[in-house]
Formats: C-alpha cells, structure tokens, sequence
C-alpha cells in the first residue's frame, strides 16, 4: 500500500516509536498498551509469520519497497533518515521498525501442557542476554520458557532484535507466584535442574537418563544466579565443567551449552 510521509517527530501518527532507546519509558508504554516493536525484515517478517497482528510499520523513505507483501491493513509511514532518527533517538541501521499488537498473555499451566523440555528463568533482566537465550531455546529444542515475575519482556525490542525473531517460535509465561510456579513444573513431571558452579553439582553430562526425560533448565540472572530459594525448590544442582580456572559462563551462553546437552540424543 502506499507509504504515508512523515515530516516531524511530533506527527501523533508515530506515538508507538518515539524514544525507542528509553528502556524505563518504553516499559511504561508498550506492555499497557499492548504493543511491540520489532526491527528489521526478517524479524518482521517472522512475527507476521507467528500471528502477531500489525499496528503500523515506519520505514526509511529509501525503503518503501522492501517490505512488499505485508498485510496491507495497517498504516504504512515513510519518513527521511534524520526525522526517523529523531523519533527513534537512534539510527535505524536497517531502516525498517513495525509496531504490533502483543498476543493474550499465556500461564505457567499453557505453556507446560504437552511439553518435553523447558527453559525455566530467574531475574534474568538483561535483554540482550534473554534474547541470546531465546535463540538457543529454538535452535536446541526447548519446548516453553518460564520466567520470573522480575524477568525482562522478551518483546522488548532489544531482545526481538538479538533473539533473530525467535521470542516468536518459543511460547512463554510470565508467571506471578515464582515458587508456585516452580512447585507447578515439578508437578508436571518435570525435573528442576538448577545451573550452579557449586561444588555439589552434577556435571552436566553425567545426568541420569531419568533427570534428562523432562528437563527444566533453571538459569539465574548474570552474577548473582540463582536464589538460595529457588535452589532449594530444585530437585538437581547442575554444573557445565571448567577448565583453566574459569568459574562461570555468560548466561545465554550456559544455557545454550545446556540446551544443546540435552537435546543431543534426539
């Protein structure tokens, strides 16, 4: 359809991509107004694919005619790099921003029916690693993510962006009662597995065929991991083995070790 010309920063048209850097305004903004933003072809392209409805989509006048065959029901804007910059407060590498309306909000209890494998997340609120994760989650074979109430919004853009548009092929819940949901997993015939360089884990690779039939891979924040809570909830403390006096792996990196681990045999 045709583009519509955007000529100011301040056009009410664009309110859903202004100060796309703001992370504390962003969080004020999007989730109660039930919108995300995605950056990108492909990742537009795949949240279209996933059943995320479009809102609007802002290009680079230059790239009006890249993103052919979109649904053509929502707005479609163009406006010059430097007004798309400023309404962003950032350069769109790329060029391409789309606002889309989230999905209905799935439980704990949705996103376990019929599952093999689980990522399970506490305090993990730094996007680009939850992104990271996600990714591996896909790749690796996870089936659902749980995350804590403190967790960051996996629609945020960042972590769309990293993630490659793969926060779309995962579903997820956000749960409200985190032991709750925790006891939830377990009850569901899921073994906890918790990742922890403690001297009292299990290498990874010497579980047991029993603890690897229904994982749930628990992953705490970067540096301070997981609770003592949450550790106590799990039913096996888990450890990747070091070598040369390395203590510990970026998150998103341990979790695609782990991930890749115990989907290795299928």
């Amino acid at each position: 359809m045709p583009a519509e010309q955007i000529t100011s920063p301040d056009d009410n048209r664009i309110a859903d991509y202004r100060a796309l850097t703001d992370v504390e305004l962003r969080t004020r903004w999007e989730p109660p107004n039930g919108l995300f933003i995605a950056e990108g072809e492909l990742v537009i392209r795949r949240a279209v694919r996933a059943g995320y409805r479009l809102r609007s989509v802002l290009v680079d006048e230059k790239r009006v005619d890249q993103l052919a065959g979109l649904p053509g029901d929502a707005p479609f804007y163009a406006a010059p790099p430097p007004v798309l910059e400023s309404i962003t407060g950032f350069h769109v590498h790329r060029g391409v921003l789309a606002s889309f309306h989230r999905k209905p909000a799935l439980t704990v209890q949705d996103v376990l029916h019929d599952k093999r494998r689980i990522a399970v997340l506490e305090g993990l609120n730094t996007h680009t690693n939850l992104g990271a994760l996600f990714r591996s989650a896909a790749a690796f074979g996870m089936d659902a993510v749980v995350l804590s109430p403190d967790c960051a919004d996996p629609l945020y853009r960042r972590a769309v962006r990293v993630s490659m548009g793969e926060v779309f092929a995962i579903p997820y819940a956000k749960a409200a009662d985190w032991l709750g949901a925790l006891d939830e997993i377990k009850a569901a015939g899921f073994t906890l597995l918790a990742m922890t360089p403690a001297d009292d884990s299990v290498p990874l690779q010497r579980l047991s065929s029993a603890q690897r039939a229904r994982p749930a891979v628990l992953l705490g924040a970067e540096g301070p991991g997981l609770t003592t809570r949450a550790l106590a909830a799990s039913d096996v403390r888990v450890a990747i083995p070091m070598h040369r006096g390395v203590d510990s792996l970026n998150v998103a990196t341990a979790a695609a070790v782990a991930f890749w681990e115990l989907s290795r045999e299928d």
